[in-house]
């Protein structure tokens, strides 16, 4: 008796926390909608703008804290979470693998899950997660050991649990997964370790594999169950047997555009970094040296798997520029839909929405020496002289010419997502303004072991500043404002109707611009360095905004010089949480 009248407590426990199932059309309609915050992205597009528009220009400075949530215990590092808002409770993701629910109001945790992670994982940038997907019942997330999660929204507790990929070959997930017409399409993680990119799509209620998608030519994808079709053509573009370990992981996620039905990935660095590896006896004329389909961001078919176009920013890539960066969908003011994304290589690109066709690209930041610019047909005008040198022409064979590259292989933006503004019509860049020295060495493939066949050093290009968030036209590539800051920016952008933009830095400050003159209105200390991804919403008639704060991510790891700059940081793990007084709204 006294065992089924505590089933039966914790069972009315649960039906009275149990919130409404989220909808395809729930997603569909996430940027318009004001009360949640249900994709990464705040929106399919990835725009990151909010409608709302309460808090503005004219009032910002009366923002206060509402509450400030801790994520608890030692695991305090890099923080590079976006948090999901359903029917009052937020979802979060923390370092190490934990998701959090939380009253959003209050800040009063639900529940918490701690994945449970084997010894031995492999993360190259930290052991950061940039969080949750939700749909139906569930809230889904990934794991360090490259898992996909599927747990009860209301519960925490678990619903089905599915391997990615093998750990110990160095995969990992850190990306927030995405959900599209009861798909969970998810990425990997790994590209420093001779992985292969891969997208994956599950059925959401049973985690079951409908399809896959190898992103190196070469590698058979599948659908239920089945061989489907070859990713590119074996051969093509890699010589040998390079393509088994060819890289171009898919870490950072996709996006889903609607108005096109196609899933966009971008596909990370080619392994090894080592390009003369990558093309022993392989001509460089026309595309054959090119390394598809690494570096480049990919149009994928949601129902099949099956790649519809692709478009690769830096072919034969030697400078780990990567091709990953997120794909926004917007639409000029001629009206025409687009898309842009802001390489690590230090251009932005503007691509056609129907086919990925190119139509622009100009540079982001101010020194860019691995090229000369971008042709029309989009294809990189290279500066062979700054190919860092093949260690088959050094005198030992061990050590290819050192060559100064900028910018550095961390980018002139990484991973930190931008902003765009339908009423500005601006893109809001976290950019980097930094260098290195770079070199190529001789590597050969061991499971699990780094596949760089480079070394580098990372240096600041200039002395008053790293970080630049850069307000840029995407018709013209001009730079309309500039906010520099000392430390590098590493955390996401937000806009809002209100003519804000917001983002963090790694001196702990929160900070509000006025969204055409970049003019700093409001800021915030939070006692950590920003990597996280600010997100609003409006809940019983008060718009809050929220970010998290807690310094970690790849800059403290691999930053060379950079990383003494930064090494007095501290580390965090709070979720602050901020309102506007009912009072001090515009009416």
């Amino acid at each position: 008796m006294n065992r089924f009248i505590l089933a039966l407590t914790a069972s009315m426990v649960a039906a009275s926390m149990a919130s409404a199932q989220v909808t395809e059309e729930d997603l569909a309609n996430d940027a318009a909608t004001t009360g949640d915050v249900l994709t990464n992205g705040m929106g399919r597009h990835l725009q990151r703008f909010s409608p709302l528009d309460t808090l503005n220009r004219d009032n910002i400075d009366n923002l206060v804290p509402a509450y400030a949530f801790s994520l608890g215990g030692e695991k305090q590092r890099g923080q590079e979470t976006q948090p999901i808002v359903h029917d009052g409770i937020m979802y979060i993701t923390g370092s190490y693998s934990r998701l959090y629910a939380i009253d959003a109001r209050t800040g009063e945790e639900l529940w918490q899950y701690d994945a449970r992670l084997p010894e031995g994982i492999l993360p190259c940038c930290d052991v950061v997660n940039r969080g949750a997907a939700i749909y139906g019942d569930n809230i889904y997330f990934g794991t360090l050991d490259a898992r996909i999660v599927a747990l009860n929204k209301d519960t925490g507790d678990v619903v089905w649990n599915k391997k990615i990929a093998d750990y110990k070959a160095g995969y990992s997930y850190t990306a927030a997964p995405l959900i599209v017409k009861g798909l969970v399409i998810t990425g990997n993680s790994g590209g420093e370790f001779g992985i292969v990119g891969e997208v994956q799509a599950r059925d959401a209620e049973t985690g079951e594999l409908v399809w896959t998608r190898p992103v190196i030519e070469g590698h058979m994808g599948t659908l239920n169950g089945e061989e489907s079709t070859m990713t590119g053509t074996l051969n093509a573009t890699w010589p040998g047997d390079m393509w088994k370990t060819g890289g171009g992981a898919t870490w950072l996620g996709g996006s889903y555009d609607a108005d096109t039905d196609t899933l966009v990935f971008g596909t990370g660095n080619p392994a090894p970094w080592n390009s003369h590896l990558r093309n022993a006896g392989t001509p460089v004329e026309g595309n054959a040296g090119d390394n598809l389909y690494a570096a480049s961001r990919l149009g994928i078919d949601p129902a099949t798997g099956e790649i519809k176009w692709h478009f690769q920013t830096t072919p034969r890539e030697g400078w780990d520029y990567d091709g990953v960066n997120e794909v926004v969908a917007y639409t000029d003011r001629s009206g025409n839909q687009r898309y842009a994304t802001a390489d690590r290589n230090g251009f932005f690109y503007v691509l056609n929405r129907e086919d990925g066709a190119f139509v622009s690209a100009t540079p982001f930041v101010k020194d860019i020496t691995w090229a000369e610019g971008i042709d029309d047909t989009g294809r990189p005008i290279f500066n062979e002289a700054n190919r860092p040198g093949n260690p088959a022409d050094a005198a030992d064979g061990k050590k290819g010419e050192v060559v100064f590259s900028s910018p550095s292989f961390l980018g002139g933006k990484n991973w930190m997502p931008m902003a765009h503004s339908p009423d500005t019509g601006l893109f809001y860049v976290p950019s980097n303004e930094w260098g290195m020295d770079i070199w190529n060495e001789p590597i050969s493939y061991k499971k699990g072991a780094a596949y760089l066949g480079s070394g580098f050093t990372i240096k600041p290009n200039y002395e008053d500043h790293i970080g630049s968030l850069k307000a840029i036209d995407p018709d013209t590539g001009e730079v309309k404002w500039e906010y520099k800051n000392d430390a590098p920016l590493w955390g996401g952008v937000m806009a809002t109707a209100g003519g804000l933009v917001f983002t963090g830095t790694p001196e702990g400050e929160f900070k509000a611009f006025d969204a055409d003159s970049g003019e700093e209105l409001w800021s915030f200390q939070t006692g950590s360095g920003i990597v996280g991804q600010p997100i609003t919403w409006e809940q019983d008639g008060t718009q809050y905004v929220t970010v998290i704060s807690g310094w970690g991510g790849a800059v403290p790891l691999w930053g060379g010089e950079v990383a003494k700059k930064v090494n007095y940081l501290n580390q965090g793990g709070l979720l602050w949480t901020f309102r506007l007084p009912e009072q001090f709204a515009a009416k």
